[in-house]
C-alpha cells in the first residue's frame, strides 16, 4: 500500500476538532460548569465516533486495496498468458527468451524459447533495421499479423489481424469499376461498306465483345456504333490483366480474317468509390490510349498511376488528311493572333526535332509572323553539329535560332510557343518558358505516355507518323504560300524524316512518301542529306565495339552494352541498336552505355513482335512499339543490365507501369 495512504491525514483535522472543542469546554465552564459538563460529554462523543469510523473505513479500504491489487495482478498475469495476443521477449541478438502460450500455439511450436525471430520471417530484419517505423504487417503460419516493436525492451507484440485482412481483401475485390471500350477506325472502315458488309461487321463485333463480358462477368452495354460501356468490379479486372486482356487480340486476330483489321482501346477507372471519378478517369484512360495508338488498354486509378496492356501492333494510318487540314487551319489563325511565335524542341535535340522547328518557324514566315527556333547551342548531339554547320552558313535561317534566355526576355503575352517532338514537359529544352507562356501549341508523334503538356490550346498528336517532321511538311501545304521552302529548309525536314525512319524502312506510310515527295519538289537536296548523316570512322569503330559485348537473353532478344566509365551519345547508342536489329535471328534489341549527364542511356528496337514501348516504361521511359529508350541517372552499366533483364522475365507484352 502507498506510504500516501498510511498518512491517514484525516486524523490531523479530528485531532484539532478536539483541541477546539476542549477550549470551547474551558470558555462554557466559566459560565456554567452544568453546561461545560453536557457539552464535554456530547462533544467527546461525537469525536470518539468519528475516530472510530475513520479507523474502520481505513481497515475497510486497506483490505480493498490488497484484495484490489491481487486481482490485477492474477488477472495482468491471465492475461499475458491466455489473451488473444502474442508476445515475444528476444535478447540482443534477437532470440526468442520467453513468448507467451498463445503466440506458441498459433505458430504450432513446441516451444519457441531459443529460435531467432529470423527464422519465423525476414520481415523482422525489415522492422528492426526500419528506425522511422516500430509496426508492420507480417505473415507468420498462414495468418496476418500486426506486429509493434519496443527496442527498448526488445519486446514484440503480435495482433492477429486476418479477418480484418480478409475484409478488407473483399471489399477492394468488390469495388466496382468502369471501362470505355473504343472501336479503332470504325467509321475508316465503315464509311465505304454497303448496309449488309456493314450490319454483319456490327454484329461481329458486338457478339465478340458480349461473348467476352459474358465470360467474364461483365455487364457491356452499346453506346454507340463504335463505343461500349462495361461495368465489373475489382477481382474481375484483376483476372482480366492476368490474362492481359486477351480480347484486344481476338478482335484484332477475327476481324483480320475479313480484311477488316479493326483493333480495340480500352480506358478503366479503378480504385474509387466515386461513379463520377470512376467515369472520369476511364474517359481519360480512353483518351490517353487513343493519344498512345489505340490496340491498348489503360488502368488509371486516382493516385495518378496508369497502367499500359496491349499496343501489340503500329498505329493504323489514317486514310484522309481532313485533320492535317483543320490543324493547319487552326494553327494558321493562332500564328495570325500573335506577335511571335517560338518554337522549341526536346533536350539534346536530333534531326527530327530540328527539322519541324525549322518547318514550324517557315509557317510563321508564310503568315508573315516572326519565327524563333529555341535551342541550347551547347547542348545538341554530334549528328546535329553538320546540320547546325550548314544553317550558320545561311544567315537568314540562322538568325531565326535564339537561346532560352533570349526567348525569355523577348516573350510577350501575345506570343505563342509550339512545342515539337515530344510532349513530356521534363524533356523540353527549357521548362521556364512552358511555364511563362499561356498560349502553347504541341506537336508530336510519340504515342502518349502519362506525364503531359497541360493547358495547351492546340495538339497534334498522330503516333502512326513517321517523324514530326512529317506532320509539319503536311501541315504547311496547307499554310498561305506568301513565302516557298528554301532548299535548306526542306532538306533539313527531309532529313527528320529519313533519319526517324532509317531511310525509309520502318515506320513508313504512304503519308510519308508524299511528304518526301513535296519537300522534294521545294528544293531538299538528297545528296545534302547523305552528306549531314555521314557518320566518321571513330565513331564506326566504337559502335562495332559495343556490337561485340553483345549477348541473347530469350528468344531474339540482344543486349549490348558499352565500356565501365566511357561516355557515349545517345545518338551512337541509338544507331548500335538500329545495327543490331538488322542481324540474323535478332528480333528486338537494347544497347546500354553510360550518359554525359550521369547513370546510363537504354536504346530499345524491335521488328514488331516485341513491344518496346512497354518494356521501357517499366524502366521510366517510353517511345514507339518498335523504338523506344529510357534514361537511368542513379544505375551503373550492369544494374541497368540486370533490371533490364527482370523485365524482360516479368513482362510478355503485358502491363507496364507509369
Amino acid at each position: 500500500m502507498s506510504a500516501f495512504f498510511r498518512k491517514r491525514n484525516l486524523r490531523y483535522p479530528l485531532l484539532a476538532l478536539l483541541a477546539l472543542g476542549m477550549a470551547a469546554v474551558i470558555l462554557i465552564s466559566l459560565w456554567s460548569e452544568w453546561g461545560a459538563g453536557i457539552f464535554a460529554l456530547l462533544y467527546g462523543a461525537a469525536i470518539t465516533s468519528a475516530w472510530v469510523l475513520e479507523k474502520r473505513n481505513y481497515e475497510e479500504t486497506e483490505k480493498h486495496i490488497e484484495t484490489l491489487s491481487y486481482r490485477m495482478k492474477k488477472v495482468g498475469e491471465e492475461a499475458l498468458l491466455e489473451m488473444p495476443i502474442g508476445i515475444l521477449l528476444v535478447n540482443e541478438n534477437q532470440q526468442i527468451e520467453w513468448a507467451n502460450p498463445y503466440i506458441t500455439s498459433a505458430l504450432d511450436y513446441e516451444t519457441l524459447i531459443g529460435e531467432s525471430v529470423y527464422s519465423l520471417t525476414e520481415e523482422f530484419n525489415q522492422l528492426v533495421k526500419s528506425p522511422e517505423s516500430n509496426e508492420m504487417v507480417m505473415s507468420l503460419g498462414g495468418r496476418k499479423y500486426r506486429v509493434y516493436y519496443r527496442a527498448d525492451d526488445r519486446l514484440y507484440y503480435l495482433f492477429d489481424i486476418t479477418e480484418q485482412v480478409e475484409i478488407e481483401s473483399l471489399y477492394h475485390a468488390d469495388r466496382t469499376v468502369i471501362g470505355i471500350l473504343f472501336i479503332d477506325n470504325y467509321d475508316e472502315l465503315s464509311q465505304g461498306m454497303d448496309d449488309q458488309v456493314r450490319s454483319n461487321l456490327n454484329s461481329l463485333v458486338t457478339s465478340l465483345i458480349n461473348r467476352w463480358g459474358t465470360d467474364n462477368g461483365i455487364f457491356v452495354k452499346r453506346i454507340s456504333s463504335d463505343r461500349f460501356m462495361a461495368v465489373f468490379n475489382e477481382s474481375i479486372l484483376q483476372k482480366l490483366e492476368e490474362t492481359k486482356f486477351t480480347v484486344l487480340d481476338d478482335i484484332r486476330e477475327v476481324t483480320a480474317k475479313d480484311n477488316m483489321a479493326l483493333t480495340l482501346s480500352i480506358g478503366v477507372g479503378a480504385g474509387s468509390a466515386s461513379l463520377i471519378e470512376l467515369g472520369a478517369m476511364a474517359q481519360s484512360g480512353l483518351d490517353l490510349v487513343l493519344g498512345r495508338g489505340g490496340d491498348q488498354v489503360a488502368i488509371k486509378h486516382p493516385s495518378g498511376k496508369v497502367k499500359f496492356y496491349g499496343g501489340k501492333t503500329n498505329p493504323v494510318e489514317k486514310r484522309t488528311r481532313v485533320r492535317a487540314r483543320v490543324i493547319s487551319h487552326a494553327l494558321r489563325d493562332l500564328i495570325q493572333e500573335s506577335d511571335q511565335v517560338f518554337v522549341m524542341g526536346h533536350k539534346m535535340p536530333d534531326m527530327d526535332s530540328i527539322g519541324a522547328a525549322v518547318g514550324v518557324a517557315k509557317m510563321a514566315e508564310m503568315n508573315r509572323v516572326k519565327g524563333r527556333i529555341v535551342i541550347d547551342f551547347d547542348e545538341y548531339d554530334r549528328s546535329v553539329m553538320r546540320l547546325m554547320e550548314e544553317i550558320e552558313s545561311d544567315p537568314d535561317l540562322f538568325e531565326r535560332f535564339i537561346t532560352p534566355e533570349e526567348a525569355l526576355s523577348e516573350m510577350t503575352e501575345h506570343s505563342l510557343l509550339v512545342v515539337v517532338d515530344t510532349h513530356k514537359p521534363s524533356m523540353v529544352i527549357d521548362e521556364r518558358l512552358l511555364q511563362r507562356m499561356e498560349r502553347v501549341v504541341l506537336i508530336d508523334h510519340h504515342r502518349r505516355g502519362e506525364e503531359f503538356i497541360t493547358n495547351t490550346m492546340l495538339v497534334y498528336m498522330e503516333p502512326y507518323a513517321s517523324s514530326t517532321a512529317e506532320l509539319v511538311t503536311e501541315l504547311i501545304e496547307y499554310q498561305p504560300k506568301h513565302e516557298k521552302l528554301t532548299m535548306l529548309e526542306a532538306t533539313a525536314m527531309l532529313a527528320g524524316i529519313i533519319v526517324d525512319t532509317k531511310s525509309f524502312t520502318l515506320r513508313t506510310g504512304a503519308r510519308t512518301f508524299e511528304a518526301a515527295s513535296y519537300l522534294r519538289s521545294n528544293g531538299a537536296d538528297t545528296v545534302l542529306v547523305q552528306r549531314l548523316l555521314k557518320e566518321d570512322l571513330d565513331t564506326y569503330i566504337e559502335r562495332a565495339k559495343i556490337v561485340q559485348s553483345v549477348e541473347f537473353v530469350g528468344d531474339g532478344i540482344a543486349i549490348a552494352k558499352g565500356e565501365e566509365g566511357r561516355i557515349y551519345s545517345p545518338v551512337l547508342i541509338a544507331q548500335t541498336a538500329d545495327i543490331l536489329l538488322t542481324m540474323k535471328d535478332v528480333n528486338a534489341s537494347f544497347v546500354i552505355a553510360e550518359r554525359t549527364e550521369g547513370g546510363v542511356g537504354i536504346s530499345a528496337r524491335s521488328l514488331g513482335e516485341v513491344n518496346v514501348q512497354v518494356i521501357m516504361e517499366n524502366l521510366g521511359g517510353g517511345g514507339h512499339l518498335t523504338n523506344a529508350a529510357t534514361q537511368m541517372p542513379d544505375a551503373s552499366i550492369e544494374e541497368a543490365v540486370g533490371q533490364l533483364k527482370a523485365v524482360l522475365t516479368e513482362n510478355d507484352g503485358g502491363g507496364s507501369e507509369e
